[in-house]
């Protein structure tokens, strides 16, 4: 795009939306120019719609200029999803805040696409429901990001992901088209299912404008259960054991000794000194229901390399500290090759005493914890960006996890999505027929290829 043609566009986009809702100057810009994956590309314009309509005409004028439309939430996600490396237009939809309704009786709430996970969660907890999607930035990302990378969080293991908590969805397609997909009850097979079509997707098909969740009704109660291990491979088979008995624990997080060793270098006497590996477990549902699971999951527990698994009664304090885990994987490098790789539970022995002997082989400091229940690990390679050599052994190891992942039947994003991170992996996952299919249904709905281009797709 020329000086004068962006010039052009830019006077006709201030037109659609006005000067308040309209940024251009590189400084104001640069706050939308990256995500939480620290990938910098400047958008030529950031804007700030606020109905359907906006979005919209906004949509419609990329498409008559063939400019890059972007469309991204808070910024919280870790793959590049929604940063605009091709330039264009950054669509920031953190001012479609409003929550639409709520309807205990039919259990759903309708909302827009900014409205806060953790504000949402404020919100329904009153008359007695919870979203279950609740990835650690709870607090600051938003709904539409949730959907957008299908997020799920520790409590996944029981309730499942953000797929499976919506019934419908008005949105934008690329060609600038308003489509509603899905209805207004838990039962519905009228046509395709596009709206778990348009969950997952990052931003490349449609944006989401309005969301008709399927809320939960809160447990009764709530019971902890910790665990600690010799090793790794105890701690695996403990997590398989659990996951074969009848009880499924709301929320089953795994931590290893790096982790381990990073909580207790800030919060002392929080954690055993002893303990290589740990179980955090939670149960929920009525106190016989926890009474019964508690007792199921401290016998699955009961593997060679055991040191002590018992009821927590409170669990508060381990928790802030796992969830503030990511930030203090800057206390042993500066820079952390983040993945979320996923797994059979049966296969996570194999997967973890697997990563520790990949990371001891490149000689690369990891850090591994996540939501087991899943089979769902955060496998973190801490690394200084300044050492060539490092960085290259950092890749070789990544390259060998991903290898070992696909051997395992496993996946390599179970919640991040693929993004800008992961797309040269993608072929080793997905045939080249299906991704062939992908494609055609990319530009079925974004036939111009200008909502949010490059991304999900290898080049």
């Amino acid at each position: 795009m020329t000086n004068t043609t962006q010039a052009a566009f830019l006077l006709q986009l201030q037109h659609i939306l006005p000067t308040d809702r309209v940024y251009t100057d590189p400084v104001d810009c640069y706050a939308y120019a990256y995500d939480n994956s620290r990938n910098y590309h400047s958008p030529i314009a950031v804007v700030f719609p606020l109905t359907i309509e906006e979005v919209q005409a906004v949509i419609v004028l990329c498409n008559e200029h063939q400019v890059p439309v972007v469309p991204r939430g808070r910024g919280t996600g870790t793959a590049g999803g929604s940063v605009p490396e091709a330039g264009g237009v950054a669509l920031s939809l953190e001012r479609m805040d409003k929550i639409i309704s709520i309807d205990p009786d039919n259990r759903m709430a309708i909302v827009e696409p900014g409205v806060l996970n953790q504000v949402l969660q404020d919100e329904i907890k009153p008359v007695g429901f919870f979203w279950p999607p609740d990835p650690s930035s709870a607090a600051y990302c938003s709904i539409g990001g949730n959907l957008a990378t299908c997020a799920a969080g520790p409590h996944a293991v029981k309730y499942g992901v953000a797929r499976d908590h919506i019934l419908g969805l008005k949105a934008v397609t690329g060609k600038g088209e308003i489509i509603k997909t899905g209805c207004y009850t838990s039962k519905g097979v009228v046509g395709y299912d596009l709206t778990r079509l348009l969950v997952g997707s990052e931003g490349t098909l449609a944006v989401i404008c309005e969301a008709t969740l399927k809320l939960t009704p809160l447990p009764k109660f709530t019971g902890g259960i910790t665990a600690e291990f010799v090793d790794t491979e105890s701690c695996a088979k403990a997590i398989a054991a659990i996951m074969a008995q009848p009880y499924t624990p709301s929320a089953l997080e795994f931590l290893d000794n790096g982790a381990l060793t990073l909580i207790r270098s800030r919060h002392q006497n929080l954690l055993p000194e002893n303990a290589r590996a740990y179980l955090m477990i939670e149960v929920d549902g009525s106190q016989q229901e926890i009474t019964e699971a508690t007792e199921a999951i401290l016998q699955a527990c009961q593997v060679a390399g055991l040191i002590e698994a018992k009821p927590a009664h409170d669990t508060k304090a381990l928790w802030a500290a796992r969830k503030a885990l990511s930030p203090l994987l800057k206390d042993i490098a500066p820079k952390k090759i983040n993945e979320d790789i996923a797994v059979p539970v049966s296969h996570l022995p194999a997967l973890l005493t697997g990563l520790e002997q990949l990371a001891a082989q490149h000689q690369i400091s990891n850090v591994n914890f996540g939501h087991a229940g899943n089979g769902n690990i955060h496998v973190n390679l801490l690394v200084n960006p300044d050492n060539a050599d490092e960085m290259k052994r950092a890749y070789q190891c990544l390259d060998e996890v991903f290898s070992l992942v696909l051997s395992l039947q496993g996946t390599l994003s179970g919640e991040h999505g693929v993004g800008m991170a992961k797309r040269p992996f993608v072929p080793r996952e997905i045939d080249a027929t299906t991704i062939g299919v992908m494609k055609s249904l990319k530009l079925t709905f974004d036939p111009n290829n200008v909502l949010n281009p490059g991304k999900l797709f290898p080049a």
